[in-house]
């Protein structure tokens, strides 16, 4: 699901057929704007204009599918996984990564080259911006789903973006609710706004280039401009989950893979920064997977 330029300036490509590059709007289905009451209000309340844009909220993997390879060039493999291109941006951006400095996190961060700081009004400034844009967008994709498999501190999260590629890829990470806890999901923990197709202005006080990947966690939300590398989002989640479980929940959280020998009391943890074998060293065909990245060590294990 990553990669770089299309090979053709036009999304033109010999692997799909006319009809599936008929333009967005042609398609409305029942998963658009199925939201109620109080979710319509809060999208309004946010600056979506529910009357021009089509929400396509947690939608099936095979419209997913069927949406990147119509809309965006995407072309599917020999082994069905689907191919698309992130543009210029093939990995993160962390010198473009951003924390918003306000008083109910200020003191229980570690600020640095690492953790930089954004101020409030500058946040507000790209919000709107990624509002803005997604509200020029014919459609617009919502995946409500968890971070954390144990109930006691898992949190709900709502991915907002306008690519079929980034909803699939975060339908892929997070955990899916059920169409019973989908219909009673209420109102999300963190929301990240995706616009990252479109850039940020280098002449807002604290960019330092077109892209800004930024987080509050006064307004627990998420705002990404100019990179449409779909890890963002994952590592945005990471971040947040990282914060909240020692801050919230007083629980250690791990950048770490994991995984138990025949005895289930036999649990090895594997520590590392990113790309030093955690995933690697994780998936030994003699033992079970429990997770290849992120992890809490709780009361309860």
């Amino acid at each position: 699901m990553y990669g770089g330029h299309h090979p053709h300036s036009h999304y033109g490509t010999p692997y799909v057929t006319p009809y599936i590059l008929n333009p967005a709007s042609q398609v409305h289905d029942q998963f658009e704007n199925n939201f109620m009451g109080k979710e319509i209000e809060y999208f309004s309340e946010a600056g979506f204009d529910m009357s021009k844009i089509h929400i396509r909220r947690n939608a099936p993997v095979a419209q997913l599918y069927e949406d990147a390879v119509r809309n965006e060039g995407a072309i599917i493999s020999s082994t069905g996984a689907l191919i698309n291109f992130s543009g210029k941006k093939t990995g993160r951006s962390p010198k473009d990564k951003r924390i918003v400095f306000e008083e109910t996190s200020k003191d229980d961060i570690w600020w640095g080259p690492v953790n930089i700081k954004m101020d409030e009004h500058t946040f507000e400034i790209n919000r709107e911006r990624a509002i803005d844009y997604l509200n020029t967008r014919d459609l617009v994709y919502v995946f409500d789903g968890y971070a954390g498999w144990d109930p006691k501190y898992r949190i709900k999260v709502r991915v907002i973006c306008a690519r079929a590629y980034h909803a699939l890829f975060m339908n892929n990470m997070l955990i899916r609710p059920t169409e019973a806890e989908l219909q009673n999901f209420g109102e999300p923990d963190f929301i990240i706004y995706n616009a990252g197709q479109f850039p940020a202005n280098r002449f807002t006080a604290g960019m330092t280039s077109t892209t800004s990947v930024e987080i509050n966690f006064k307004r627990m939300e998420m705002v990404i401009l100019g990179t449409e590398y779909a890890g963002e989002m994952k590592k945005g989640v990471f971040s947040v989950m990282h914060y909240l479980m020692p801050v919230k929940f007083g629980q250690l959280s791990l950048h770490s893979s994991a995984n138990y020998g025949p005895d289930k009391d036999d649990v090895t943890l594997f520590f590392g920064l990113s790309g030093t074998g955690k995933t690697t060293l994780s998936a030994d065909p003699k033992r079970q997977l429990i997770g290849d990245d992120e992890h809490v060590w709780s009361d309860e294990g």
